[in-house]
């Protein structure tokens, strides 16, 4: 399981390393062209079962920190269609992954930020 930290608070959002690898991708590609964009997804039912928003921009910090050593394979297919959503009005919005009947969700990011006492 890796973690997308982000902002200055240190928010850190929960992802599985494959998830994160394409959302990684795709944030790199949008950033990198100066495009702001939202991000959005699920989450665990131990945190509400509920859905999360968050703006990315150049100007906000993010780090992708990985719980594996190796690098997950990158789906094509799946990551066309997430840079897509990534450009749509919308933005982007996590459901399940291609060729899964599985969900997408964050596993918890209720109280994982670095001023948080519960950290």
């Amino acid at each position: 399981m890796g973690s997308l930290i982000y902002g200055s608070s240190g928010i850190e959002i929960s992802f599985d390393d494959r998830v994160l690898a394409h959302l990684e991708l795709v944030i790199n590609a949008k950033l990198r062209r100066r495009e702001s964009f939202m991000l959005s997804w699920r989450d665990a039912p131990a945190v509400g079962d509920g859905r999360s928003s968050i703006w990315l921009d150049t100007a906000i910090p993010l780090y992708f920190r990985y719980s594996g050593s190796r690098i997950p394979l990158i789906d094509k297919e799946w990551l066309e269609e997430l840079v897509m959503e990534a450009g749509s009005t919308r933005g982007l919005v996590l459901g399940e992954e291609p060729g899964s009947a599985r969900q997408v969700k964050s596993q918890d990011n209720s109280v994982k930020r670095k001023d948080h006492p519960a950290r």
